[in-house]
């Protein structure tokens, strides 16, 4: 079990260190990772799986939020008086 789980520990480190285009799925699947381990035997796996999607999902919510912010703030006339 300790290979197993340092194995993973090492191969989340060093996707990581990369750059990442799916954003939120490494930090998702980490918390779902351990979420999962502590519900029982079998579901860390499940868990990672899980949270990368909830992960991914959360992001672009955040990332279109932050589009139509920066749309507002462009499309606004500027009163210069």
């Amino acid at each position: 079990m300790f290979k197993v789980t340092s194995t993973i520990l090492v191969a989340i480190i060093t996707m990581a260190s990369a750059p990442s285009y799916a954003a939120g799925c490494l930090k998702g699947a980490a918390v779902g990772g351990v979420g999962g381990h502590f519900i029982g035997k079998g579901h860390a796996v499940a868990g990672a799986a899980v949270g990368c999607v909830v992960g991914r999902h959360r992001a672009k919510v955040e990332a279109k939020k932050q589009a139509e912010a920066q749309a507002q703030t462009t499309t606004q006339p500027a009163t210069g008086k």
